[in-house]
């Protein structure tokens, strides 16, 4: 028997009821902050939800060889893997629109894709630039032979990002670009996917450049055969951090980094940092000669536990994962030279928030690097703080003077054991297992071991940026009750959206809804009252036309509670913001007069797309604010 798609949509929520657990019915003299490790319970960041859909024929644009794809990076003390290589075959949206074939995807959508194709590339980037997009759009990458394993991200996924480009005031071009994670080898996949009701006219998508990886920092070795060279271009005086087991800790707290900028891509390093309450915050410290721009900052993929699985074995672990969502950029300074960055991702289990000291370190003192040297393996060194270094940039180095006294921006760090090379900058200075500076410039190398490594001090940076990493304890942040990501699902039955605080029901609706497309994180919010300035969000389940209706509004709850043949009162979601603040985000809402349904966004991107082109979807303004973050 076929049930049509209301009674399955009912049945959904009735199921889902059953699945539905309840979810929560002074500055201190010494600045600094212990480390924490990510519990393996913690919510994880969910795939994209797979449709299914018919594997769609791609247009194939084939750039040929590259004539010369090396070119020597703007400064010494960054690795550059990869440079831009302009496609004009898909330069345009008509041009693009152009290739893409839309085909029928089996579920009432429409698929389509295009690849690219870079002769000799070890790895490719595409950088999609956005004119229009669904948010309940799919778009995938991967390698052709490679579908199973694609990357995934749904169309509100990319607004936030490219949101965020804008907010910071990049040019539109820069602003409007989202680069897809890095593929291996020498061709890359974007597929497109439309739900039903959607029409191929409302994607306005060019591709004008790729990046063309030129170093080979992908692949696994075997051991002692000829492709052994693939993960170890680090010196031989580099040390395996996986030999020492006392900096478990500070090793797992220590990225990768792979970010592309106007010239191409680059690799560095950077350490997740803790902050004063706990909270889980995926706070990320790196260097400005490595991220100073909000552009870079959403083209960064990290890699963790990027080391080897037993000392000295020179293959990869394979408890190494990656995060490709990027980040938000929220401070940056050429000198001292640094940058604090809040990741998009959520860290893996076991990931460490390393902890920090934002006092002076004394001349003499024992100090350890963890870091990335040539986007190797991960290695660690061991030496002294020696003096300090009054260091200013300039085009493409540092002119440094060292001093023996402590007063200048930089630590001079002199290494006994072990060394850092290009790929290392930005990764932390450890004094007693607390982040203390973060690795700018130096002339130490395996070749002169008596040079130096410059690093910006952490207690320099630390007024700046100390409203995120030591803010005062505000009250609802007080006790227990931290922020928990609300979740997005599209019902491609009936058009209309579904979320959830629930970590359980979100990935019960994934795993037994296929209707339910998931969306991501919309935005987090309070699972209680936890202090002043909160307001409850009702939820509501109109049984007439199979949606949600999610409220701060009394009244309008009332009226809905005095009509339960049409409303389910399903208590209260969240906690949210009545008003607007710095810390938070507007979400918006929408009436769909055709069906009756509610739209909810906290993307102004999305909002204002919304408004263009379904004329259906009147807005109804601010609903009320939630957070961009725990």
């Amino acid at each position: 028997m076929v049930r049509s798609s209301r009674a399955c949509t009912q049945a959904f929520f009735a199921a889902l009821a059953a699945l539905m657990l309840c979810i929560g019915t002074g500055a201190a003299q010494a600045q600094s902050v212990q480390a924490r490790v990510q519990p393996a319970d913690m919510a994880k960041q969910a795939t994209v939800q797979r449709n299914q859909a018919l594997a769609p024929v791609p247009a194939v644009v084939d750039l040929g060889a590259w004539a010369a794809p090396k070119t020597a990076a703007a400064r010494s003390d960054v690795i550059q893997i990869g440079a831009r290589r302009a496609v004009t075959l898909t330069g345009t949206t008509q041009a693009t629109g152009a290739l893409l074939q839309w085909q029928a995807s089996g579920d009432g959508g429409l698929v389509a894709a295009v690849s690219f194709v870079s002769d000799d590339a070890f790895g490719l980037r595409a950088g999609l630039q956005i004119g229009s997009l669904p948010g309940n759009a799919t778009v995938r990458v991967y390698a052709p032979d490679d579908r199973d394993g694609a990357f995934e991200i749904s169309g509100r996924g990319i607004a936030q990002i490219l949101q965020n480009n804008n907010q910071a005031g990049e040019v539109p071009a820069t602003a409007n670009t989202w680069w897809t994670p890095a593929v291996d080898g020498n061709e890359l996949t974007v597929e497109i996917q439309l739900p039903a009701g959607a029409a191929a006219s409302d994607v306005k998508v060019s591709i004008p450049s790729l990046v063309h990886i030129y170093e080979n920092i992908f692949a696994l070795i075997d051991d002692g055969t000829q492709f052994q060279a693939k993960l170890n271009n680090a010196a031989s005086c580099t040390l395996d951090s996986t030999c020492y087991d006392a900096y478990a800790r500070q090793r797992d707290a220590v990225a990768r980094m792979l970010y592309v900028n106007a010239d191409g891509a680059f690799l560095c390093t950077g350490t997740l940092l803790n902050d004063r309450t706990g909270s889980g915050t995926p706070y990320f410290m790196t260097a400005n000669h490595c991220i100073s721009s909000q552009a870079a900052a959403s083209s960064l993929q990290t890699f963790w536990f990027y080391r080897t699985p037993s000392c000295n074995s020179r293959l990869l672990s394979s408890a190494s994962k990656t995060l490709k969502d990027g980040a938000k950029l929220l401070y940056t300074s050429a000198t001292p030279d640094a940058t604090l960055l809040v990741l998009n991702d959520t860290p893996p289990a076991g990931a460490v928030f390393a902890g920090w000291d934002a006092n002076a370190v004394a001349k003499g003192a024992a100090v350890v690097g963890v870091h990335h040297p040539r986007g190797d393996l991960q290695k660690i060194s061991f030496g002294s703080v020696v003096g300090s270094t009054d260091c200013k940039p300039g085009k493409g180095v540092f002119t440094c003077y060292a001093s023996d006294a402590m007063g200048e921006n930089y630590y001079r760090v002199q290494w006994s054991q072990g060394m850092t090379e290009g790929g290392s900058s930005g990764s932390a200075l450890f004094v007693n297992g607390v982040l203390t500076g973060m690795l700018s410039n130096g002339s130490a190398s395996c070749t002169n071991a008596g040079g130096f490594n410059n690093y910006a001090r952490f207690d320099r940076v630390f007024p700046a940026i100390q409203q995120w990493l030591f803010a005062e304890v505000a009250a609802f942040a007080a006790d227990s009750h931290g922020r928990s990501a609300v979740f997005r699902f599209y019902n491609a039955q009936t058009g209309a959206h579904f979320y959830t605080a629930s970590v359980e029901q979100r990935d019960a609706v994934i795993a037994v809804f296929p209707a339910f497309q998931y969306e991501g994180v919309a935005f987090y919010a309070y699972s209680q009252q936890a202090g002043a300035g909160l307001v409850p969000v009702y939820r509501f389940y109109n049984q007439q036309n199979a949606s949600h209706v999610y409220t701060v509004s009394t009244s309008e709850r009332d009226a809905m509670r005095a009509n339960p043949a049409v409303f389910s009162d399903e208590g209260v979601a969240w906690w949210a913001q009545a008003g607007e603040s710095s810390a938070t985000q507007a979400v918006f809402r929408f009436l769909n007069q055709q069906t009756g349904r509610y739209f909810y966004t906290a993307s102004a991107q999305e909002r204002d797309q919304v408004i263009a082109t379904y004329p259906q979807l009147q807005y109804q303004g601010v609903a009320y604010s939630l957070w961009v973050g725990q």
